[in-house]
């Protein structure tokens, strides 16, 4: 009881400020901060996809603009942030421009003197900058070049390929509120200091134990069962009130591991109706099946799981950082063959920061045994999982089978990430081995890294010895690149290059969450329409008279042979040259504010500087806010010589997706303890055009709607047994 009761006071108490976010070598240093909630904090993946929503060249090589033919512009991004994760095809593109706050570096990689010839055992260059294990190429991916190392920026970022042979990648970067705690200032990259020696170090250790162990109020339970075919039986339960698991382990006997693989593992926090891990224990642990093919150490070797052989047991640890606050219950099921002596073993810490700093640790296990054509799979949809309703937290990975008949080219798929009412993904990347950390389908060859592997399947059905050998399995581990949401989080993954592919796919997707928003949505402002305008004060004596616009947002393809997929919507809105204001309701309380427009994706890189004001002063006193910018539209530019060498194509692509919103944070000193803000948008054109002589089409601001969200701290509190 007292625990329960020093939970209420805790969680009543906790209000305050969030906590801090781990930001560039912190957010791996800290990783043990994997669960606490990044408020202030939005993730973009943005990549080289086909803008149709088609396959075009396995989404390689379209580009926002060419400023010059060895500058092809994939990333163009104002305002501070980090860059955390990029993936390139095998050494395709070399040299790349990293322009950090307007100054250019040059990062390429070994093979690029020569491409004809690639580079064995090839490395970034300068190495010293992009030293493994946070930078991978090809030779050991088994087909990407993939870096991990964090490149701050404090005013802006531009990343540009000089060669556009299969040009394809993806990348994922964090944008902050100003004035959001930081563990540390954002530091411009200077394209000259290594990597911290001891996130190097920490990285390395993957595969080994690196949960804390010893003293000082660490708890390690630990047993042996008998686990009966398709029975339950509960295998660790803790009542010591709030505590956080920060190792789940579990062996068996080598002959035992292809039986154990169809196991389930359960485990449920606080009491809770529904189970926040239920999942396939191979599946969980990031492999598909327990079936090693040729005879590793480690089938699974990556930062928070483990699957590693010795000479008589099968061992499985997980080092996801699991919050409770009251209670929790591990549970495994048998499948079909009894598994005898399952050793187990559970660490865990106190924990004793506010119950509202963190999310619980969740598994979401789902069968996609047959693929809708045109639809995207849809691997988590926060506001249909465990009861519904609104979700904070944040998505820190994937481990999927996308075959159980060794079927690579359903790879072709892309994933898409939908956060927060977002229509627009914030992540859309270029297909599923890309995502899984490999390119090409891995060459059909297996792979483990820290955050991304291929761990199990054959090259092809006629390589593999067994049934079990066909089952394909990836996961991909987000961490310093985790991706928060404040409402809820959709996850999507495209099966094959248009929906197309009948593959069995089975998903885990690991998420932090709790069960409270952190994001309120607080007004909404209709462009167009007159009473909304009344209501918010809309003015922009420039503006065009509203306008209908019948589009679509960037979602799969628009048709499958027989059936449209997604019809065109119409929604109407106005386009600006000048400027436009209006008044937005907000949470005096709040910790930063979002504004989200749906726009006219037809206009290009859209650009204006924002001011904000007291919407109650008759006179205003506009303060800088920021630029908001968007780069590229609908309209690309596509470059895909034949040769390797080949020179720089300018082929210009229009798709039929003009809606898309976008989003701006507006400084906390801005925004906290006011109910209503005044916000002014001055366009301020760029003339840069799709590539050099290529004319400028019209430019101008398009609105059709702002959206206003407040970050807050989740009002979280556990109250009886139940949520």
């Amino acid at each position: 009881m007292r625990s329960i009761l020093w939970l209420c006071c805790l969680a009543a108490s906790a209000t305050a400020q969030p906590p801090p976010i781990p930001v560039g070598p912190d957010a791996y240093r800290l990783w043990e901060r994997w669960p606490y909630q990044r408020i202030g904090v939005r993730a973009y993946m943005r990549s080289t996809y086909d803008r149709s929503g088609g396959n075009e060249r396995a989404d390689a090589s379209h580009f926002l603009y060419q400023e010059a033919d060895d500058f092809n512009v994939t990333v163009d991004v104002q305002g501070p942030g980090v860059l955390y994760f990029v993936r390139y095809n095998h050494w395709h593109g070399s040299p790349w421009h990293y322009e950090v706050d307007h100054k250019d570096h040059i990062v390429q990689e070994s093979s690029t003197a020569d491409p004809l010839h690639p580079a064995k055992d090839s490395v970034f260059l300068p190495e010293r900058l992009f030293p493994k294990p946070l930078a991978w190429t090809w030779s050991e991916t088994r087909g990407a070049d993939l870096s991990w190392v964090p490149i701050g920026f404090s005013e802006s970022f531009r990343m540009a390929y000089s060669r556009t042979f299969y040009g394809t990648g993806y990348y994922i970067y964090h944008q902050f509120v100003e004035g959001a705690k930081l563990s540390r200032a954002i530091t411009p990259w200077d394209g000259n200091t290594p990597p911290d020696a001891d996130v190097l170090d920490l990285i390395r250790r993957s595969g080994s134990d690196l949960a804390p162990a010893g003293k000082g109020g660490i708890r390690e339970q630990s047993g042996r069962i008998q686990l009966a075919a398709n029975r339950t039986i509960s295998v660790w339960a803790d009542t010591h009130g709030p505590s956080m698991v920060r190792a789940l382990e579990f062996s068996v006997p080598r002959d035992q591991a292809l039986a154990f693989s169809k196991a389930r593992l359960r485990v449920t926090w606080d009491g809770r109706r529904s189970a926040s891990i239920d999942a396939p224990i191979a599946l969980f642990y990031g492999a598909g099946i327990l079936y090693n093919r040729d005879n590793r150490e480690y089938l699974v070797k990556s930062f928070p799981m483990v699957v590693r052989y010795g000479p008589d047991r099968v061992h499985l640890s997980c080092y996801f950082p699991m919050p409770f606050f009251r209670s929790a219950r591990v549970e495994l099921i048998g499948a079909d063959a009894p598994i005898a002596d399952v050793e187990w073993k559970v660490r865990s810490v106190p924990y004793r920061d506010p119950a509202n700093y963190v999310g619980y640790f969740h598994a979401t296990y789902r069968d996609h045994p047959t693929p809708e054509p045109g639809k995207d799979l849809v691997l988590l949809d926060t506001t249909q999982t465990e009861g519904g309703g609104d979700w904070s937290g944040q998505f820190v990975g994937t481990s999927f089978i996308f075959s159980h008949a060794a079927v690579l080219n359903t790879l072709e798929g892309d994933p898409r990430f939908f956060f927060d009412d977002s229509r627009t993904p914030q992540a859309q990347g270029t297909g599923t081995e890309e995502w899984g950390g490999g390119g090409d389908y891995w060459g059909g060859e297996n792979m483990t890294l820290p955050f991304a592997g291929h761990p199990t399947g054959a090259k092809n059905a006629q390589t593999a010895v067994n049934e079990e050998d066909k089952i394909e399995s990836a996961y991909r581990f987000l961490l310093a690149d985790l991706m928060p949401f404040g409402k809820n989080a959709r996850i999507q993954l495209e099966h094959g290059g248009v929906n197309e592919s009948t593959e069995h796919y089975e998903t885990v997707t690991y998420w932090y969450g709790l069960p409270a928003p952190a994001l309120v949505r607080t007004d909404e402002l209709m462009v167009g329409d007159e009473a909304s305008e009344r209501q918010h004060g809309y003015a922009s004596p420039d503006a065009t008279t509203p306008y209908e616009i019948v589009s679509r947002y960037e979602w799969g393809p628009d048709t499958l042979p027989g059936r449209e997929i997604y019809p065109a919507e119409t929604d109407r809105g106005r386009s600006t040259k000048t400027s436009s204001e209006f008044t937005l309701r907000i949470d005096p309380g709040n910790f930063g504010v979002m504004l989200r427009r749906k726009l006219d994706y037809a206009f290009p890189n859209q650009r204006a500087e924002v001011f904000m004001a007291d919407a109650k002063s008759g006179q205003p006193d506009w303060k800088p806010a920021g630029i908001w910018y968007l780069a590229g539209s609908n309209t690309c530019v596509f470059s895909s010589p034949s040769q390797e060498l080949g020179a720089t194509q300018h082929v210009v692509q229009t798709s039929n997706r003009r809606f898309r919103d976008d989003e701006f944070l507006l400084p906390l000193a801005l925004t906290q303890g006011r109910k209503t803000i005044r916000v002014r948008v001055k366009f301020t054109p760029v003339s840069t055009p799709l590539f050099p002589g290529y004319p400028l089409p019209e430019l101008a601001w398009s609105e059709m709607r702002y959206t206003a969200y407040s970050f807050a701290m989740p009002k979280f509190r556990l109250k009886g047994n139940r949520r």
